[in-house]
């Protein structure tokens, strides 16, 4: 085998809780993360130089060591005497800075395709390690599905998958700092939190209206106040027929959900002409 082709899942977070502040500035978190089956593609070939090499389509994206694929491909390459040069191919379509785990899935899929291309001796435990070292998302990222994630997000336990449904996804023309909003969130100040429970009952009876009835980010609380357009897309989908719908993650990213594409095909007309919305994209729950 000379190269592999993967396809690297977005998510989504229908519930988000914040449970504490830790001492070493991390946050102790309660969440249900959910993969969908917004792409990126990663490409990895071999090559004979000594060299790695990153390609993408998004012109202003690095390709260096501040790129986190290069990074991951940077380690393993160093720590597992890789002899060949490595040329990666990225191709973007998950939105960037929206709360999507667009770095943190790109990261898992070159994890995963590097480890069968090159046959590294990594069995899927410690596959998760190396992965949580690049970002907490990344495990999740790794196994996808439906799982409910505690501690910084590195604890994982499965769900029900998600019930069949059509979800669109929304990214409004800014990007959210993920330090700059858990910095700025008041514990203390939150007053509604998700009922992690309720919904994970609702996933294990297939209940796609008691799932989007209770979705429910207390990051919201710290975007929307400085970016009112999170707000304006969640009224939008709602207005066009969702189910339900929230930010995702810290943002800026919203998503609706729906029963039928058609209204999910509304919905997502109505934001681009009412919002000026351009990164729009309808897909599905993504379950293994």
């Amino acid at each position: 085998m000379e190269r592999i082709k993967l396809y690297a899942k977005a998510k989504i977070n229908p519930a988000l809780d914040v449970v504490e502040r830790l001492e070493n500035g991390y946050h102790n978190l309660e969440m249900i993360m959910q993969s969908i089956n917004l792409s990126d593609i990663i490409t990895i070939s071999k090559t004979f130089t000594n060299d790695i090499v990153i390609n993408t389509n998004v012109y202003w994206l690095p390709t260096d060591s501040k790129n986190l694929v290069y990074k991951t491909a940077k380690y393993l390459k160093e720590n597992y005497n890789i002899k060949y040069g490595i040329n990666i191919k990225l191709t973007k379509s998950i939105p960037i800075c929206a709360g999507l785990a667009g770095g943190s899935t790109d990261c898992a899929a070159t994890l995963i395709g590097m480890r069968k291309l090159f046959r590294l001796p990594i069995s899927n435990e410690e596959l998760l390690k190396i992965g949580q070292d690049f970002g907490a998302d990344v495990p999740f990222c790794i196994k996808r599905g439906t799982y409910l994630a505690k501690g910084i997000g590195e604890k994982l336990f499965p769900l029900n998958p998600f019930p069949h449904c059509y979800i669109l996804i929304a990214k409004p023309n800014i990007s959210i700092s993920t330090s700059s909003v858990f910095k700025n969130l008041d514990l203390s100040n939150i007053k509604e939190r998700p009922d992690i429970e309720k919904i994970i009952y609702y996933l294990e009876k297939q209940d796609i209206e008691g799932i989007s009835e209770n979705l429910c980010n207390v990051l919201e609380t710290v975007s929307i106040k400085k970016y009112p357009i999170i707000a304006d897309i969640k009224n939008c989908m709602l207005n066009s027929g969702a189910l339900g719908s929230l930010m995702s993650g810290s943002g800026s990213a919203v998503f609706g959900i729906f029963k039928q594409k058609k209204t999910a095909a509304i919905a997502k007309r109505n934001l681009e002409y009412k919002l000026n919305i351009k990164e729009l994209f309808i897909t599905k729950p993504f379950n293994v």
